[in-house]
């Protein structure tokens, strides 16, 4: 389940999006555009040099309407941020374009939106970053917390053991469709040196203990209610959960977001 990192306004695929209330000449200008660029996109064109017309053809009608300092221009401008930021991927340009609806248009209800959506594009860039670093064979960085039973709980409590790092939350559909064979991998290992520490992304403290009770899901859980904003989420740049990470007796990352049978082959094998 993914988290949705930026605004509403900007997570609406530009394969559904329909421009409204803008002056009668620069929406149909838009809406023009906009059609080629869903085209090309449902045709799998969506890089910069597949889109470059495109893009050229933004210019051109931001330069049209240039000092109509109106919501309906900067529409335009968050429309081309959206494309390098939606579709291309290409973090640097939309946070350029960004900062130009921003400083173009800082009256308007879009342009007021830059700031946020600046910072958050930033955070996301972040995320990516750390999510990089965490990858197979290397040490997986320990922390230290109290856990939802008020008790220390650190990685590193566990060393000699092989040990599921656990991203989750009772809301998540995905989440909840593996726990069993999360269940069932514990209770199969659990006696030969298997643990796992689940960190949940829930804001309900009732909701998940009692959830945890029925499930019967007797290991450590760390929580502070936070949801998307869980500080152990943000330090390990977890933006969609399920996520997992398998780590062996030292520590080191085995694998990440291992469902199914592959779970139990994976605990089954670092444990020998």
């Amino acid at each position: 389940m993914k988290r949705l990192l930026l605004p509403a306004i900007i997570c609406v695929s530009l394969l559904t999006f329909a421009p409204r209330n803008f002056a009668a000449d620069a929406k149909a200008q838009l809406d023009e555009l906009v059609g080629k660029v869903k085209e090309k996109i449902k045709n799998g064109k969506t890089s910069e040099a597949d889109l470059g017309d495109e893009l050229k053809s933004f210019d051109t009608l931001i330069s049209e309407h240039k000092g109509e300092k109106t919501e309906d221009v900067a529409k335009i401008v968050f429309m081309k941020a959206l494309l390098y930021s939606e579709v291309m991927q290409d973090d640097d340009k939309a946070v350029a374009q960004f900062k130009q609806l921003q400083a173009d248009f800082p009256e308007t209800e879009i342009g007021k939106k830059a700031p946020q959506i600046i910072t958050q594009i930033a955070a996301q860039a972040e995320s990516k970053k750390v999510q990089r670093s965490l990858k197979p064979g290397t040490v997986f960085p320990v922390f230290e917390e109290a856990g939802l039973d008020g008790k220390p709980l650190s990685p590193a409590n566990f060393k000699g053991k092989v040990v599921l790092i656990d991203f989750w939350a009772t809301w998540c559909g995905p989440c909840v469709a593996e726990l069993p064979n999360v269940i069932k991998t514990y209770g199969a290992h659990h006696a030969n040196g298997f643990e796992i520490i689940g960190i949940s992304l829930d804001q309900d403290k009732d909701k998940l203990t009692t959830f945890i009770h029925d499930k019967q899901m007797t290991w450590a859980q760390y929580f502070d209610g936070k949801g998307w904003q869980n500080k152990l989420a943000a330090k390990y740049g977890v933006n969609s959960i399920p996520a997992t990470f398998l780590l062996d007796k030292e520590g080191k990352i085995i694998a990440k977001d291992l469902r199914g049978e592959a779970l139990e082959s994976a605990v089954t094998e670092a444990l020998k």
